[in-house]
């Protein structure tokens, strides 16, 4: 099987890369997209498997991005990463197919882990 196909959203460039290169060497395939606009592009260009979304995005947020790119594809696995995890900003995203919520604070710690597990969760779903 062809290696999983991610697409990271992060307007953060330095967190964006970090989280890239942690991903890659779980051994699978990233692109990168740094606004919602911009993962709409990567959407209709390319099939993905999995989509990393950040939450606070200056262009469109991750609720607004996640709505246009249910229209692409709505049953691709969405891990949704957020520096402010909190109840407000999780509310609706359960009716958008949300598998995960991430958030920012620590992710070298417990958020690695957890993004790790939310990755291989979304891998064996889109074999199912």
């Amino acid at each position: 099987m062809d290696s999983l196909k991610i697409l990271l959203v992060d307007d953060d460039k330095d967190f964006s890369g970090l989280i890239r290169k942690t991903i890659e060497s779980w051994g699978y395939e990233v692109m990168s997209a740094s606004s919602g606009n911009d993962a709409l592009d990567t959407a209709r260009k390319y099939k993905v498997d999995v989509i990393i979304l950040d939450y606070l995005m200056p262009d469109m947020d991750g609720v607004d991005t996640l709505k246009e790119l249910r229209k692409i594809d709505e049953k691709v696995p969405v891990i949704m990463f957020t520096s402010l995890p909190d109840k407000r900003s999780m509310e609706g995203t359960e009716k958008l197919g949300v598998l995960a919520y991430i958030p920012k604070v620590g992710v070298f710690t417990d958020s690695e882990s957890s993004l790790k597990t939310a990755i291989e969760l979304a891998n064996r779903k889109r074999r199912t």
